[in-house]
């Protein structure tokens, strides 16, 4: 320390009459300080007040210039160093030094500007105003092509810099994307695949930018699906393999990547991850599956990409997914249901499945998991199954094949995702399905877990769905029994809640529901309907300038079917219905025109 403090006064007088012979040796001493102890030799450079000294040593002609940017560059790898730095005005002489045409003096300015950016909002904003990041963007593509050791160990500081000066900033990141970063990496990668360390650079800059939303048209406009599954190939450690996964996942987001991820060979290297990792007990093994299975389906999120891979449901992809679905592993079986359910998304594809046996799959799936009860592997496949079940050729098929008892066996589950998927297959199965819809609509036990669940104030999705199936299984069935059930179990003023909803489908659903209640069992509706305020809930809903004509059309409906009972018709002669319903006449809808002069002429002869 002693030698260290002595070098730097030496340096010190050095700066100030401009001898050079002696500042090279201070120099060198400086080095070996800060190899030895970095952090108090960095600290002692700033009790002596040598960083304002350094920015005149920073001469382009100068001999010590290299020495100059590797001081700065070891200091500033102390993180409260950085501001000092900025402060003593270091980076406009440095990024000057950027138009050098010596190699060791490029190599210390592009890391002692790394180093300056690194986590240091100060260093950034300072680089930026110095134009450092558009010279260093052009120096990478105009020394792209020169494959020589030491050019591309520049190459991996200057992308090393680019990454510390745009990490985590959003702003930064879409300007370096503006200046045409993107190509020029994919570019590198291609031609610099056998250089570990340049190689590794370019991903680590590709996960920074692939978060960005905007990067991920540049990235389509490049081959960076191609050289990213070459590289995935070629790789033997799970690290490397790791940071290639961190880059796909991102891009695989975007369709149009995918497709080029499915058309460069991406697939055939995930299933081959699965086959080795298996059966691996290992932590990385572990990792490793998932993070290619989730991948794999991730990939199947593109219509285009998910269709390649189904070939009509001959594809050896499709083939190989499905054999996931009864294995042991429950990473696999997790995936294989959720790529079933990306496959069943449209008609062609769900009537191929269902014909092919798979809900059989499916279902063997679900009754190991009744007991065993992963809930992600539960909620995977009632997703698939209910996908399945939304062609109308396949209903039929799939409640002879037991769907709707398995799916019952979930009744019980207390995760709301699992409901919210249990409800909306029993809702998509029952659709025009009559006997179905009555034999469900008089299970006493669904239905008062349903009226249970129009109460799950805390999760919207299952108290919509409860709402809707109870509608449902009213609607499609027309049956007094189910009608009489759903009275007992007290549904209906969940059912007068609904046509309140925002959605307009629901509410509609809720009015044919509560008409055909009305229709077949008045008497027993009755001190439910008024309980829950039905007639001015109508009242409301006629007279609501927003409401769609078909609410209109089935509140009116609603109107003439309630008369019947003595205690609502006194209701609904209290609220001047008359009065809403012949200014309705004069509807621009025929049919609500039409229906409120019915209405009018029911409610004036029995008034």
């Amino acid at each position: 320390m002693d030698n260290l403090s002595e070098a730097l006064e030496k340096l010190k007088l050095a700066s100030s009459d401009g001898t050079s012979d002696s500042t090279e040796s201070c120099l060198d001493c400086l080095l070996k300080a800060l190899a030895n102890n970095n952090t108090e030799a960095s600290m002692k450079i700033q009790e002596m007040g040598i960083l304002p000294l350094l920015p005149t040593l920073l001469n382009p002609q100068s001999s010590c210039t290299p020495k100059v940017a590797n001081i700065i560059a070891e200091v500033a790898k102390t993180e409260f160093m950085r501001s000092p730095c900025v402060d003593a005005g270091l980076i406009p002489p440095l990024v000057q030094l950027l138009n050098s045409t010596d190699q060791e003096v490029l190599l210390q300015t592009g890391r002692a500007l790394g180093n300056i950016c690194y986590d240091s909002h100060e260093g950034r904003s300072a680089v930026h105003l110095a134009g450092g990041a558009q010279i260093v963007a052009e120096l990478i593509k105009s020394l792209s092509q020169n494959t020589d050791p030491e050019n591309e160990k520049l190459l991996t500081v200057f992308c090393g810099m680019l990454v510390n000066y745009s990490n985590d900033n959003d702003s930064l990141q879409a300007q370096l994307i503006n200046m045409g970063v993107i190509p020029t990496l994919v570019k590198l990668l291609g031609i610099h695949s056998h250089n570990t360390a340049l190689t590794e650079m370019c991903l680590i800059a590709f996960g920074n930018l692939a978060e960005l939303e905007s990067s991920k048209e540049q990235f389509a406009s490049t081959n960076i699906a191609e050289e990213l599954v070459r590289l995935f190939q070629k790789q033997t450690e799970h690290e490397k393999k790791e940071m290639i996964f961190e880059v796909l996942a991102p891009l695989a987001e975007n369709d149009m990547i995918k497709l080029q991820l499915v058309e460069a060979g991406l697939v055939e290297c995930l299933l081959e991850v699965v086959a080795q990792t298996v059966d691996g007990e290992r932590e990385e093994d572990i990792a490793q599956l998932k993070t290619a299975s989730d991948l794999m389906v991730l990939l199947l999120l593109g219509d285009e990409s998910m269709q390649k891979l189904f070939e009509g449901g001959k594809g050896s992809v499709f083939q190989r997914v499905l054999s996931w679905i009864p294995s042991h592993n429950h990473q696999l079986q997790l995936a294989g249901a959720l790529a079933i359910a990306n496959f069943a998304r449209n008609d062609g594809n769900c009537i191929h499945m269902v014909d092919t046996g798979i809900v059989q799959k499916l279902l063997e799936l679900l009754d190991r998991h009744v007991e065993e009860g992963n809930v992600t592997v539960q909620h995977a496949a009632l997703s698939a199954l209910r996908n399945l079940a939304i062609p109308v050729v396949n209903k039929s098929k799939m409640l002879s094949a037991g769907v709707a008892e398995v799916v019952l066996k979930f009744l019980q589950s207390e995760m709301p995702p699992v409901q919210f998927k249990l409800l909306g297959t029993l809702r998509m199965l029952i659709d025009t399905q009559d006997e179905a819809a009555e034999q469900l609509g008089t299970n006493g036990k669904l239905v008062e877990r349903l009226v249970e669940w129009c109460e799950a104030k805390d999760h919207a999705g299952v108290m919509g769905e409860s709402n809707r199936l109870l509608s449902a299984l009213i609607r499609h069935s027309k049956s007094k029994e189910v009608v009489r059930t759903v009275i007992q179990g007290g549904g209906v003023k969940h059912l007068v809640t609904m046509a309140t909803s925002e959605h307009m489908i629901m509410q509609n659903e809720a009015l044919v529901a509560l008409g055909l209640i009305a229709a077949l069992d008045l008497a027993a509706a009755e001190k439910d309907f008024v309980g829950a305020n039905l007639v001015s809930v109508l009242h409301k809903l006629l007279s609501d300038e927003r409401s769609a004509p078909e609410i209109k059309y089935n509140s009116m409906i609603l109107i003439c079917a309630v008369m019947g009972s003595e205690p609502l018709h006194k209701e609904v002669q209290s609220l001047a219905f008359i009065d809403v319903v012949s200014k309705l006449r004069a509807h621009e809808n025929k049919t609500v025109s039409h229906q409120a002069s019915l209405t009018e002429q029911r409610l004036t002869a029995q008034s």
